[in-house]
């Protein structure tokens, strides 16, 4: 038989025989991964990977990639198993993958598409707002190199989407910590240091506003209230020396804050603060307030 017609031959008994494996279970898929044919086993995992068997195309082509390594399979091969991670749900292993895809072929085929995959596996995999966000920084670089590589990519609206999704995923996380530090108040069990729990609320929620510029309006009225709540309850308990000096911030963050949202539903509430701050640095008492 004509090399030719053998090798086409191959081929269509090999995608025949994928067909069965969709359909059958784990006894042929077991054949198959013993094959020792390269191209056999390669033609049955695309069989499997649009058949939505994404775990058993992966193995199967895990199995193979390194006998195309510098082939014309090889590319694609690399590709499809960061895709069968992908759609099959495992993020850290699909954005590996495709990462590993991007820089072996930085002119590839599916370069783009892998840049983008690589950053959306991440964004998946992002934890809860409590938890260590060192996964979502890292998601939040690679779909920003992704837009520096394509700044005018089809994929342009949904990657900045995402990137304000991070964005605010960490804001959050702020804002939890900012709350957690307020609501301890005067707790002094965590302030080992001799610090306050309303500095620690002042200084995170500052920094939060400082480092997410592009914050939602909302999230900025949370951070700023919760300065000037702070900011009223220190100078409240301050020693003499410290105590109208904190007053007068108060005073400050009021008006900074009242300037930057005069329709705030925390309006009553703040101008209290105000109204409180102002008798102390006139000298009247106002622990009965």
């Amino acid at each position: 038989m004509q090399p030719f017609k053998r090798t086409r031959m191959k081929i269509i008994l090999s995608l025949l025989f994928s067909c069965l494996l969709v359909l059958t279970s784990c006894g042929e898929y077991n054949k198959v991964i013993k094959h020792g044919d390269p191209e056999y086993k390669y033609e049955v995992a695309k069989a499997c990977y649009a058949r939505g068997k994404y775990t058993q195309a992966y193995d199967l082509l895990n199995s193979v990639v390194i006998n195309f390594k510098g082939s014309a399979y090889g590319e694609e091969c690399l590709y499809l198993m960061a895709m069968s991670a992908f759609k099959g749900r495992d993020y850290d292993l699909a954005s590996s993958g495709f990462k590993k895809y991007y820089q072996s072929y930085p002119r590839g085929l599916y370069v783009e598409e892998s840049r983008y995959h690589s950053g959306l596996a991440l964004f998946e995999s992002v934890p809860d707002p409590r938890l260590d966000q060192t996964a979502t920084y890292q998601a939040i670089a690679e779909l920003q190199s992704f837009l520096d590589y394509y700044p005018y990519t089809r994929l342009k609206l949904q990657t900045q989407e995402m990137l304000q999704r991070l964005q605010d995923h960490l804001i959050e996380k702020e804002q939890r910590s900012a709350q957690l530090y307020y609501d301890l108040g005067n707790y002094i069990g965590n302030s080992t240091s001799g610090g306050s729990n309303y500095e620690a609320c002042i200084v995170t929620s500052e920094n939060a506003l400082r480092d997410f510029p592009y914050a939602s309006s909302q999230r900025r009225e949370q951070f700023m209230i919760l300065i000037l709540r702070s900011r009223f309850h220190l100078a409240r308990q301050s020693v003499e020396e410290k105590r109208l000096q904190r007053f007068r911030q108060t005073v400050d963050e009021y008006y900074g804050f009242i300037n930057e949202f005069p329709e705030s539903t925390y309006r009553k509430e703040a101008e209290g603060y105000l109204r409180k701050s102002e008798k102390a640095l006139a000298g009247q008492s106002i622990d009965d307030d």
